[in-house]
């Protein structure tokens, strides 16, 4: 079964992978504890294993819940103090089982300095890594390591369907279209986004395909993105790190 995104707070995405073939549930980023408890109860099933990306407490708020009503619960985490409830730490590289489903751990900071994201099935839950047509603010990560962690999950197979931490897409479309507007799959693109998000439904997942068609942020090396950096900054030498850079913080400021 294909993932499924619960909606939570304002704008977080809590992914929920069902079971299927045999295998458990998994729950990725459970922020809060209340919507995952009411799907459960809806759908008549509870979760076997929690993945989480980072330490931000939106995405690691309800575990403390979870595991109250499910004692049980594995809770697999990178190492990061931060993040006080675990039953497994894991590091770059390792391939983990969750509930029966596999994963390999990729190291991926810039959002944080610990972020991990999860990659199986077909699947990539990054947190607030990579979003749709965007990537994450740097709170503790420097831009070169948020390249580097970009250009690695732009690495994975093309039909990878891209699970975020956030529904962010359509806000960020205006800044992409901004910095990329002669992009015709950026358009069609922008569009589809609209008319989802006019019928309240999500714009994720989206394939790791039609972001490096239209992400700036996967596209540092664009010749039209780095125009508009360049128009920007009113700097035309700048490195591929410095473009990527330039490009965050007039993201960071930019204003519809």
């Amino acid at each position: 079964m294909p993932p499924i995104p619960i909606p939570a707070f304002a704008d977080n995405y809590i992914w929920l992978l069902p079971a299927g073939d045999g295998r458990g549930t998994v729950v990725v980023d459970p922020g809060d504890a209340v919507p995952v408890l009411a799907a459960a109860d809806a759908g008549d099933w509870q979760p076997d294993a929690v993945l989480l990306t980072h330490h931000h407490d939106d995405h690691i708020g309800g575990v403390a819940a979870l595991r109250r009503r499910w004692p049980g619960l594995e809770v697999i985490a990178p190492h990061e103090a931060r993040i006080p409830t675990t039953s497994r730490r894991v590091i770059d590289g390792e391939r983990i089982e969750a509930a029966g489903h596999g994963f390999e751990v990729l190291a991926v900071p810039g959002h944080t300095v610990s972020h991990i994201a999860f990659h199986g099935h077909g699947l990539l839950f990054c947190g607030d890594t990579l979003f749709s047509l965007g990537c994450g603010r740097l709170f503790e990560g420097t831009p070169a390591q948020m390249l580097a962690s970009l250009d690695r999950l732009a690495a994975l197979p093309a039909d990878t369907l891209v699970c975020s931490g956030h529904e962010y897409t359509q806000s960020n479309a205006a800044f992409a279209r901004a910095v990329d507007p002669g992009n015709p799959a950026l358009e069609r693109r922008s569009e589809e986004v609209t008319a989802l998000r006019a019928s309240d439904q999500p714009t994720l997942p989206t394939t790791l395909a039609d972001e490096r068609a239209c992400n700036p942020f996967l596209r540092a090396d664009a010749p039209a993105v780095r125009a508009s950096v360049a128009a920007w900054t009113g700097d035309d030498g700048l490195s591929r790190v410095d473009t990527f850079a330039a490009l965050r913080r007039w993201k960071d400021g930019f204003r519809a």
